[in-house]
């Protein structure tokens, strides 16, 4: 792929009080995009301040990382929401985040749901609508269209395209894909892949082939702009650092999408 060019995004922000999760500062010294937790499936409002304060001061993007109001269960659990409640939530949390974005003298710059939201809209129209509801409800477009981080050919992000706002796709060097281009739930056996030098070799065919090996060994395409690197997993920063090194050797640019 000639001038291959990926974002690099990250899960920050994921703790609650004195409950740290992700390495925050070591990880915005390597990514381009932070998916910051708005308080649902993690985060409280010090945290969020200090992520978004970090963020502008290293130029990475803010993205409010949207989820199920779920603490116990990190927002990894199926939940049935109604849909104008889950409007409501989204917008809530997109809210939240803008605050502090903003006192950081930065903005939200894009929107991805988390866990099991992120999984349910992909195949859920209703759910997907509703998301995309709750983001033009946030008011947050009022600084231009707010662009919509998510799986290609998901239905969040065919609705979201629908209303005008712009679509980012992503994808995941550490987690297992099915023949169909989705994810295999994490409930099942080698959903997540804990090899870094597979996760390192499947980020660059990602960026530079738009491939990626699904389970079973076959190739499939997979176009993505933007390239997620999970904040949870143990070394993440130092992984996030040779997928950098890795993508710069093969002739790829990583800059932000927005």
């Amino acid at each position: 792929m000639a001038d291959a060019v990926i974002d690099l995004n990250a899960d920050l922000g994921e703790g609650f009080g004195r409950w740290t999760l992700t390495d925050d500062e070591a990880l915005l010294s390597v990514v381009t995009s932070a998916n910051v937790a708005c308080g649902f499936h993690a985060g409280d409002p010090s945290t969020m301040r200090r992520v978004c304060a970090l963020a502008a001061e290293r130029g990475v993007r803010i993205g409010a990382q949207v989820s199920y109001r779920d603490l116990a269960g990190f927002g990894r659990r199926a939940m049935d929401v109604p849909p104008d409640e889950l409007a409501d939530e989204i917008a809530y949390q997109i809210g939240a985040l803008q605050v502090f974005a903003r006192a950081a003298g930065s903005r939200v710059s894009y929107v991805k749901p988390h866990g099991a939201l992120y999984n349910r809209v992909v195949a859920d129209g209703e759910q997907a609508e509703a998301v995309v509801a709750g983001i033009l409800r946030s008011g947050a477009v009022s600084d231009g269209p707010l662009p919509v981080l998510g799986l290609p050919g998901s239905r969040l992000l065919t609705v979201a395209e629908g209303v005008g706002l712009p679509v980012v796709t992503e994808a995941f060097a550490d987690r297992a894909y099915t023949w169909a281009g989705t994810l295999v739930p994490r409930r099942e056996p080698d959903a997540v892949i804990h090899d870094p030098g597979k996760v390192i070799t499947r980020a660059v065919g990602i960026a530079r082939d738009g491939s990626v090996e699904a389970v079973g060994g076959e190739p499939i395409a997979v176009q993505a702009r933007s390239l997620c690197v999970h904040g949870d997993t143990p070394g993440a920063a130092q992984l996030a650092w040779r997928i950098r090194g890795a993508l710069a050797s093969a002739g790829v640019r990583v800059e932000a999408f927005t």
